[in-house]
């Protein structure tokens, strides 16, 4: 490695010269990623719910709807604005009580289902079909032409309004979150670093290592909102090590080699891509693990933020260095006297009081698992999103004046009897929560043949194959009374046809939440047996792995316990990453104090107190500043955002990396300290110096020094 250093501080020019012309095609390739704002369509394909999609797509030519509530108008005025919506671009159809009836019949002499479904008091609903699914632009694009068509009195409801909401959120908001984070971040680099450039330098480099890798994701198609979102940050947050890592070694290899700053950078070229590969295995780790989630918005975060730490990586050890060298001078002309004075009484003062630490991990323990296990999530998106954006407020006047929360939908294949589909429809009416079932029966009556119900209105709930009945319900979606109430209806329908569908966004949401239940766990022990083994495999030990892993899934526990203790309902893309991220992003802390450790213990021969106050003295305050960086890359995002889906999980990511830097910094010594002898016992290369017996004939193994 040394000569690929050396290579790479003779041609830094190059490397400069080819990392500006690649960012050409990587601002080609970030523009042209499709960003998907509709987190359900992230679901499994065999789903029967996500099945019935593609069939409302393949056979009626639609996969989203939108009810629009008109407040105040005219049956003129509605049949007009009727007529506006259907010449929107990418709307199939409209259905209104005039597709049945003529508008100069009063709305008293409806059939109740049809005045139910259509009118209440001042208030009436219609149906908007688009010709794509959900999230396609084509559909977000639909529902704003449709909001700056309906006067102010008209509103679009349904998922599609919610995605359109996010894709506009979104759009507004991610810029500021890498502005909010690079500021943040460069604040604690100036405070915990000599240096007024360097950190300049720093932010420049993952900079272009973020754009690198958002603009490589065009390989995928398409990446979801919440990765974007999360990408910059996390790879901020998560590569600013990497870029300390080699400056200290820099600056130290100059005192090594004086007068040869090449040589010198060679050689921190060559160490940091040692100590930085290793350190980032178990990052990478963490978030290929997310990749096993059936629920696929795992595999893309943990696809694009696996790729963006080995890119970070490599520019830590090509670019870096040659941005180092090129503004040697002016970082040596702003090196100050540091700002944080000598941690060591502060170590000493924890180590000294290291069984106090122990006693409050004991104290803290139980409660902290109780709240891991116990606090709430949510899986309705509406949840997440703020309450005056168009489609939240176009939802609740949905629910104030038809008083109804969702709609589902129920897909049958031909086959059935229209008495069947009566009896079918009758019991469904009967479920708990169901305000009223609108279907071709309902709506010209059972006896009417095919052929007399007018074309378009046949042609929007029926065709050759499959005939749709859409269900009101009193329940929102992600709720147990909506679950409940879909399960029901579905078994009602699979006892009259085994081939028929429930669909329909609260379908999708109840599938959801069983797909990530199972998702959560699984994760968390694929991460979990992943970075045991290869900490196993780093320290030869058995024993270390498991001090560690427990050390962080510790304060995991903590972390996730605070929602608990405080009533916060989490997202449940939250509940699912955070625990994997937590641990592959914070373990090196852990990871950093215990590699100096056994350094000590095995290298420089030296006792268990030694060793450890060594150990601590040499890494606290690179993991206050790696913490302080995570911290800072993310909890600006977390206060700015008003998507709670990514608020959430960065909230719970800034919390998460202070809770994992004081746990390692103040319980891990403590554990060091108290399972030395194990430690020794069960680890290749101690066992191989024989230290235990070397202890004992220092007598340090029976005096313990406070």
């Amino acid at each position: 490695m040394i000569n690929v250093g050396k290579w790479i501080t003779k041609h830094k020019n190059i490397i400069l010269l080819i990392t500006v012309i690649l960012l050409i095609p990587a601002g080609i390739g970030y523009l042209s990623t499709r960003v998907n704002y509709d987190v359900l369509s992230y679901l499994p394909k065999s789903l029967e719910t996500v099945e019935g999609q593609d069939i409302m797509v393949d056979e009626f030519g639609t996969g989203a709807f939108s009810m629009i509530i008109v407040e105040d108008m005219t049956m003129k005025e509605t049949a007009e604005l009727e007529k506006q919506v259907e010449g929107i671009g990418h709307v199939k159809d409209v259905l209104w009580y005039d597709d049945v009836l003529d508008t100069n019949v009063p709305t008293q002499m409806l059939p109740q289902d049809i005045r139910k479904a259509f009118f209440n008091g001042d208030a009436t609903m219609m149906i908007a079909f688009f010709d794509s699914t959900t999230s396609a632009d084509s559909t977000m694009d639909a529902i704003a032409d449709i909001r700056r068509t309906v006067a102010k009195n008209a509103y679009a409801s349904g998922m599609s309004g919610v995605v359109t909401d996010i894709k506009d959120l979104a759009l507004a908001e991610m810029p500021i979150y890498v502005l909010v984070a690079a500021v943040l971040c460069l604040v604690v680099l100036l405070v915990t670093m000599d240096s007024l450039v360097a950190p300049l330098i720093f932010l420049l480099t993952i900079g272009l290592s973020i754009l690198f890798n958002l603009g490589s994701n065009i390989f995928l198609g398409e990446i979801s909102y919440i990765t974007q979102a999360l990408a910059a940050v996390l790879q901020l947050a998560v590569t600013m090590d990497y870029s300390i890592f080699l400056l200290e070694s820099y600056e130290s290899n100059k005192e090594r080699f004086p007068g040869d700053k090449k040589r010198a950078m060679a050689h921190a070229i060559s160490n940091t891509f040692k100590s930085v590969s290793s350190s980032s295995v178990t990052t990478i780790a963490g978030f290929v693990a997310l990749c096993f989630m059936t629920f696929k918005l795992g595999m893309d975060i943990g696809i694009v933020m696996s790729k963006g730490v080995i890119i970070g990586v490599l520019m830590c050890v090509t670019v870096l260095p040659a941005m180092i060298l090129t503004f040697d001078g002016a970082i040596e002309k702003t090196t100050h006297k540091p700002i944080i004075p000598s941690l060591d009484k502060v170590s000493d003062f924890i180590i000294k009081y290291r069984y106090i630490a122990v006693v409050l991990f004991l104290i803290v323990l139980a409660p902290a698992i109780y709240g891991n296990n116990n606090y709430e999530i949510y899986y309705n998106l509406d949840t997440s999103l703020p309450k005056d954006i168009p489609s939240a407020i176009a939802n609740d006047k949905l629910k104030e004046n038809f008083d109804m929360s969702s709609i589902h939908m129920v897909l049958l294949e031909d086959g059935l009897t229209a008495k069947e589909k009566n009896e079918m429809l009758g019991e469904i009416e009967k479920v708990d929560g169901v305000k009223w079932v609108l279907g071709l029966n309902s709506l010209f009556g059972p006896n009417i043949p095919d052929t007399l119900v007018p074309s378009d209105v046949r042609e929007m709930l029926k065709t050759d194959g499959h005939e749709m009945q859409f269900i009101c319900s009193d329940y929102a979606s992600a709720t147990d009374e909506s679950n409940n109430q879909i399960h029901a209806i579905d078994k009602i329908v699979k006892s009259y046809q085994k081939g028929g569908m429930v669909i329909g966004e609260a379908p999708l949401m109840k599938d959801l939440a069983d797909v990530t239940n199972v998702d959560l766990e699984n994760v968390n022990i694929i991460s979990m047996a992943a970075i045991f083994l290869i900490i196993l495999i780093t320290f030869k030990s058995i024993s270390i792995p498991i001090i560690l892993v427990a050390i962080i899934e510790f304060a995991i526990a903590c972390n996730m316990a605070v929602p608990f203790y405080t009533h916060t309902s989490l997202p449940f893309v939250a509940s699912i990453v955070i625990g994997t991220i937590q641990l592959g992003a914070t373990v090196d802390y852990a990871i950093l104090m215990t590699s100096r450790y056994q350094k000590e213990r095995v290298v420089q021969k030296r006792s268990k107190k030694d060793a450890i106050h060594i150990a601590h003295k040499a890494s606290i305050k690179s993991i206050l500043t790696s913490g302080f960086c995570f911290f800072a890359a993310t909890f600006g995002v977390a206060v700015y955002s008003r998507i709670d889906m990514i608020g959430s999980i960065c909230t719970l990511l800034s919390r998460g990396s202070v809770i994992s830097m004081v746990v390692v910094i103040c319980v891990l010594p403590a554990m060091l300290w108290i399972f030395d002898g194990v430690i020794i016992r069960s680890s290749l290369d101690m066992m191989k110096e024989n230290i235990h017996q070397r202890d004992k004939e220092h007598g340090n193994i029976l005096i313990e020094e406070n």
